[in-house]
């Protein structure tokens, strides 16, 4: 079983964005028992609060189900259960810094570095482009999911 946890500021956006687009990656490739998806924020500002409304939009013009869910906040305890926490920035990076401490078992990433990208995601919150996430957030999880095969063949 391979635990992903995607990060965002307020967990309403892109990463909602990116666990329902992997979520849907997985089932498509029927490899989606082997994965545990979630996410959560770094901030507390949104919790309890469902998905954006431009991220629902979205996904819906793609073709990708979702659920309705409740922000919540990454906590010390996800650290240990997750293999892999992948955050949309570097303001996310400080964020989880300042909540789990360091990253001692190396499973924090960002998710354009699966693709080779040193970049954050913007946040369509504060720039309405949820069309730009969403092509940025599929090319992390591209890249990511590549990742994960080649290392399950080793």
């Amino acid at each position: 079983m391979i635990r992903v946890l995607f990060v965002c500021h307020g967990n309403i956006c892109r990463s909602p964005m990116a666990e329902f687009v992997l979520k849907d990656l997985v089932h498509r490739q029927r490899i989606d028992q082997n994965f545990q998806i979630d996410s959560a924020a770094t901030s507390r500002e949104e919790l309890g609060n469902d998905i954006h409304r431009g991220t629902k939009a979205k996904l819906r013009e793609v073709g990708v189900p979702f659920e309705k869910r409740c922000a919540r906040q990454i906590d010390r305890n996800d650290y240990d259960f997750y293999d892999y926490i992948i955050v949309m920035d570097d303001e996310n990076l400080r964020g989880l810094r300042r909540i789990l401490g360091p990253d001692r078992e190396g499973k924090i990433h960002k998710l354009l570095s699966f693709a080779g990208e040193d970049r954050d995601i913007a946040d369509p919150w504060y720039t309405g482009n949820f069309d730009q996430t969403y092509e940025d957030i599929l090319q992390g999880l591209t890249g990511f999911l590549k990742t994960i095969q080649f290392q399950a063949e080793k």
